[in-house]
């Protein structure tokens, strides 16, 4: 839809004889997929996604990416998920050649006019105590808590077991 929306754009400036920046197929494609799922000040989120879970499992992991466009650095200090006993802020990180993880009870930095990518074997959020198998295709409300831009609701879209990123990042969606 947003190619769509370019292409039209692009044919009425062209008709109209307009000067546009000229993008490769390339740049394009990546400008659609920066489209940020949600946007609260100087926070905005990109590309949320969890992974569908097999009955029983106790545990899922929530990815997404977070920018932050301010001048101060800001921190993620929660997060909130109606479908687990406890949500927390992880890495995955090699210590001694041997990959482990742990908590970050202090949080997460979000650098100013930087970018942190939550993703799998890296930072991510932890679900804990699943209360409920996550299924394919739902979408799953969560709520990170930031120490200066408080509040923000996204919703995680599931994707498959082996889900690597959002679905709309995948080719052929």
């Amino acid at each position: 839809m947003t190619l769509k929306l370019f292409f039209a754009g692009l044919a009425l400036a062209l008709a109209m004889q307009v000067p546009v920046p000229v993008l490769s197929q390339e740049r394009a494609m990546q400008t659609v997929d920066r489209v940020p799922a949600v946007v609260v000040g100087d926070i905005s989120i990109f590309g949320p996604f969890t992974r569908a879970t097999l009955p029983n499992a106790p545990v899922a992991g929530g990815f997404l990416s977070i920018v932050n466009s301010g001048d101060e650095v800001d921190r993620l200090v929660s997060a909130h998920a109606a479908i687990s006993g406890e949500t927390q802020i992880h890495e995955m990180a090699v210590e001694s050649g041997v990959m482990k993880m742990r908590q970050l009870a202090d949080g997460l930095e979000i650098p100013a006019g930087g970018e942190v990518v939550l993703a799998p074997g890296g930072y991510h959020l932890m679900f804990m105590s699943l209360l409920q198998p996550i299924i394919e295709g739902e979408r799953v409300p969560v709520t990170l808590v930031f120490e200066k831009a408080g509040e923000i609701r996204v919703e995680l879209i599931a994707g498959g077991a082996a889900a690597d990123k959002a679905a709309n990042q995948m080719p052929g969606h």
